[in-house]
């Protein structure tokens, strides 16, 4: 029987990955992995307590905001505050990023950027969820507060990145730039334990994620992309199958797992997509190169995108690499419009 290795005894072993590290990262990802465990406690019991159902307000994305997106913001913020590794956070949740002023946070060399509760209009119906989350160094002088400048980074100068799904099982993915592994929650210890050791992505699939209702919206060349996807041919074992979710952190691990690409491109009403590239996509972009895959908007890697805006939005191709290549190609052929 192979010997159990939890998330923090693995995260200790590859802290010699960073030479500059002082076991600031490796405390800021278990302190991130505690939070998810709060978090995942109070999904499993969000049909025996008043969690389930709106707040009666909204966010800065003005989408109604589910109890358990307040209660999963809260839990994160309050354990990386507490926590000390990090000088600022940054929530989909806020309009205004977080600077913290205690003494230990104006010192520390992090900051961190996060979707508490993706996919949470799938929560009262009980649909996998999820939370991501993103790591950069800060550019401040350590001694300062936080400024806008430390979260409005390229997604390449990410440190980390990672998510975690609930669903049948809770499960943590993450990776630091050496490689993808996932850890599945040990209900009866409360640990992550190591599950899925140096992940990649088939480099094609045969699954296809996108919201098919937004079809007649979208560029010709995304609009060729499905259809040819739905298209018979042997050679490449089409027709490929229709799977979509609905929360990006479930429809990604799936692709991530058993190869495949999730699209949600821009339309007529809304050019520059749905998802953010700060919570979102840059986080989910550097695990999926990691394992092998691509993440772009069409036409460009999403994390050598210079963010503007803490919300800003963008299109996001993402997945096994043959697959996003051929939507490329269409979109580059078909579509007149250039960036």
């Amino acid at each position: 029987m192979s010997s159990i290795v939890t998330l923090s005894e693995f995260i200790m072993e590859r802290q010699d990955d960073f030479p500059f590290a002082s076991g600031d990262l490796s405390r800021l990802l278990t302190d991130i992995g505690v939070a998810s465990k709060i978090i995942n406690h109070k999904v499993n019991k969000a049909g025996l307590q008043d969690i389930l159902g709106a707040v009666g307000t909204t966010n800065v994305q003005g989408e109604t905001q589910m109890k358990l997106d307040v209660f999963s913001d809260h839990a994160l913020l309050n354990a990386v505050r507490w926590g000390g590794q990090v000088c600022g956070a940054a929530s989909e949740e806020n309009e205004r990023y977080f600077a913290f002023d205690a003494e230990v946070n104006r010192k520390a060399k992090y900051v961190l950027l996060f979707d508490p509760l993706d996919g949470s209009s799938n929560i009262d119906v009980n649909v996998s969820i999820g939370t991501i989350f993103s790591i950069f160094r800060r550019t401040s002088s350590v001694g300062d507060l936080a400024n806008i400048n430390d979260f409005l980074q390229k997604g390449d100068e990410q440190v980390a990145a990672g998510y975690v799904i609930y669903g049948s099982s809770t499960m943590l993915v993450y990776t630091t730039g050496h490689g993808v592994n996932g850890f599945t929650l040990e209900p009866s210890i409360g640990e992550f334990c190591l599950s899925h050791k140096n992940m990649t992505i088939p480099e094609d699939g045969k699954i296809y994620s996108v919201n098919e209702g937004n079809l007649l919206s979208s560029s010709k060349g995304v609009q060729e992309y499905i259809n040819w996807c739905k298209q018979s041919d042997k050679k490449t074992n089409r027709p490929y199958t229709a799977r979509y979710i609905g929360s990006l952190v479930a429809d990604v691990h799936r692709n991530l797992i058993k190869g495949g690409i999730y699209m949600y491109p821009g339309t007529k009403s809304a050019p520059n997509g749905k998802l953010r590239l700060m919570y979102e996509a840059n986080p989910l972009a550097f695990i999926v190169e990691q394992a092998g895959g691509m993440a772009t908007d069409g036409k460009r890697r999403v994390m050598e995108m210079q963010p503007t805006d803490l919300h800003q939005r963008v299109p996001l191709f993402i997945g096994s690499k043959k697959m996003v290549e051929k939507v490329h190609a269409l979109i580059e052929e078909l579509d007149t419009e250039k960036a």
